[in-house]
Formats: C-alpha cells, structure tokens, sequence
C-alpha cells in the first residue's frame, strides 16, 4: 500500500461546494469531532439524520470509499438504504471485525477520514457568508 495524492482538498471542496446553500454545513465542524471517536460512529450518523444533512455524511463516507480503494484499502460500504436491523448490524460488524477489516487499515481510514475531514472545515470557513460589519456594530451599541 502506497501514499499518493488523493485530492483530498478538492474532494472536500467539491462536498462543502454541493451543499453550500443547506443548513447541512452546520454539521461539518461536528463531523470532524465525530471522527475522533471512530469509523463506527462517523458512519453512523447519516442513518439518525433526514434530507441534506443525511446526504451529507453519507456522501463523505462514499469518497473517503473510493479514496481508500485507490490505495488496496476496501472500506466496508453496505447499502443499508433498506433500514432493516440485520443489514445495518452486519456493515457495524464489518466496520469493528479486524478480520473484515483488518487494524492497520482502520488507522488509515480514520487518519485519511479527519484529514477529509478538516479540508471540509477550511472550505466550510471559506463558504460561510460573511457577517455585516454593520449589523454587528449596531448589535453591540
């Protein structure tokens, strides 16, 4: 397995891009603490989550997906559309069983998933309207 370039600034670009007129920006500063704790987690949230914010987090999960694949890493990525409990409970299994997926390559998806992560952040920073002096001088008279 080799590092290469993964356009990992364009790839979160291209995300905060899609979704820069939704409220699903909101969530990016909370998808970089989520990853933190694990891959399990970061995945889970897309299924707690409706309509932007939903697409969101899934939509990062896919291209942190194919970034992995370019380097032989394969991140368990089940279609769990149907909501039933059994599918969802088997990508979990995958997600924590070192024999789906061994360590080492967990480390690496989490190291490449906060970096993704923080790009998205910067981009977010980059995107966010910009507040009227103005207003704010009259708010704090």
């Amino acid at each position: 397995m080799a590092l290469g370039m993964y356009g990992l600034d364009q790839i979160a670009h291209d995300l905060v891009l899609e979704f820069r007129d939704t409220d699903a920006l909101n969530q990016v500063h909370k998808m970089r603490t989520t990853a933190v704790y694990g891959l399990e987690r970061f995945w889970g949230e897309h299924l707690r989550l409706n309509g932007h914010d939903s697409r969101l987090w899934k939509n990062t999960w896919e291209q942190l997906a194919e970034i992995l694949a370019e380097s032989g890493i394969k991140l368990p990525n089940d279609d769990v559309s149907s909501g039933r409990t059994d599918v969802i409970q088997g990508m979990a299994t995958k997600l924590w069983d070192s024999n789906h997926f061994p360590k080492e390559q967990r480390q690496v998806a989490l190291a490449v998933l906060i970096q993704l992560c923080d790009c998205m952040i910067w981009w977010r920073q980059r995107y966010k309207p910009v507040r009227n002096a103005n207003l704010e001088d009259t708010d704090n008279a």
